[in-house]
């Protein structure tokens, strides 16, 4: 029991070593750099502040990690060393396409099974590494078809849970030169995992653990540090809508593939069918995403009858009044209101106090006011879709 706790320390440890999560935690705080710039090109302040995806990082990943790891350890997965280094060298490869979509699991542990499969057929033997590929065999496989199976519940959980939060604004020009919103999310999750790797350093407590074992009676314990990507772009419908529903697909797609994962321990053929359509299935949600949005009117632009919410910066006074991207405001303190200058003239009128009539998303109509303190009629904390020549000059 001494040495498996040491085993598990090291393990941790191990963690902490990895180059991997150093890279995932550049590129979060890369992510909300540049987010942080092109809002305040686009409105002259930012959503939420720069340090938001690095906040989004590691917390939301550690329950999924934590299930992950448990159903990894109780059922005796074990997966080879080789195997995690291509996964850490797709992260990286992946990451340089700039489309942070790719670096999700299905990807990233999809090339590295394709690529095992041909170093298993061609002996392969790397410098520093000439052991790494030494235990492969037919149960490599499935088990990484298992794993990737997890994960992709995992992905499709944090789309639904974390991803619906903090979707920036962000203003385009559609195909007839109009100024419209779309709302835009580049998030990464990093989920630590503890993974059976064969080597030298613990036994079997049981002669039948691990159940998936691979040919190996002693194994090393390793917290390893998967990256999940996730990137979208919606135009046509409210976000927390066009996330949640690319989630739940995502989430049913990784329970078909967990179901058909292990009918590869004895059909070796299953395995690689069932990554395929893994792949296949999650670029053609993807895909398939895409078209929907393109074929949709834009769902923020500029109405005739109110001002379209399109973002709501955190902790101003239009949050506190709990409004709500996508609902129309069309009067203000007793005033219609169609562009920002008669919101302006509005508040104007009665600094003290703030009523709007606003028509929610299901088209119902409510009141929310609120006392104005001093700076509060100048900035209320609501990002509309703006024209190009007030682009960057006013904030509700």
């Amino acid at each position: 029991m001494q040495l498996w706790l040491v085993e598990l320390l090291k393990g941790i440890g191990r963690f902490f070593l990895d180059p991997v999560a150093y890279y995932l935690i550049f590129l979060a705080g890369i992510l909300g750099v540049r987010r942080v710039k092109r809002e305040r090109k686009n409105f002259n302040i930012r959503a939420n502040n720069a340090y938001f995806e690095l906040r989004q990082l590691i917390p939301h990943g550690l329950l999924p990690g934590l299930i992950i790891s448990i159903i990894i350890f109780a059922s005796g997965i074990t997966v080879p060393f080789a195997a995690i280094l291509l996964i850490a060298l797709f992260t990286f490869l992946w990451s340089l396409t700039t489309n942070i979509r790719l670096m999700g699991p299905v990807y990233t542990i999809g090339a590295a099974f394709f690529v095992l499969i041909f170093a298993g057929q061609e002996s392969w033997s790397i410098p520093l590494f000439q052991n790494a590929f030494a235990s492969l065999d037919d149960k490599v496989y499935p088990s990484l078809a298992i794993v990737l199976g997890l994960f992709l519940v995992a992905e499709g959980y944090l789309i639904m849970k974390n991803g619906i939060n903090g979707s920036s604004p962000k203003l385009i020009k559609s195909k007839r030169g109009q100024r419209v919103g779309v709302h835009e999310v580049k998030r990464l999750w990093l989920l630590p995992v503890l993974m059976l790797i064969p080597g030298d350093a613990v036994h079997l407590p049981f002669a039948w653990w691990p159940v998936f074992h691979l040919g190996a009676e002693n194994y090393n314990l390793m917290f390893i540090p998967f990256a999940v990507g996730f990137q979208q772009r919606i135009q046509g419908m409210l976000p927390k809508q066009a996330i949640k529903s690319f989630g739940k697909r995502i989430l049913f797609l990784g329970i078909i593939i967990l179901c058909g994962s292990a009918a590869g321990y004895w059909y070796p053929i299953a395995s690689i069918v069932v990554m395929a359509a893994a792949i296949i299935g999650h670029e053609g949600l993807a895909f398939i995403q895409k078209l929907r949005e393109d074929g949709m009117p834009f769902y923020f632009s500029r109405k005739n009858n109110g001002l379209m919410i399109l973002g709501i910066i955190p902790d101003s006074p239009a949050s506190k009044m709990e409004l709500k991207v996508g609902e129309l405001i069309t009067k203000v303190n007793g005033n219609a209101v169609t562009n920002e200058d008669d919101l302006y003239e509005a508040l104007e009128k009665n600094r003290a106090y703030c009523r709007l009539e606003v028509f929610d998303t299901n088209g119902e109509i409510r009141f929310v006011s609120r006392a104005l303190y001093e700076g509060d009629h100048y900035e209320l904390g609501i990002l509309f879709v703006q024209d190009e020549r007030n682009e960057g000059e006013k904030i509700g």
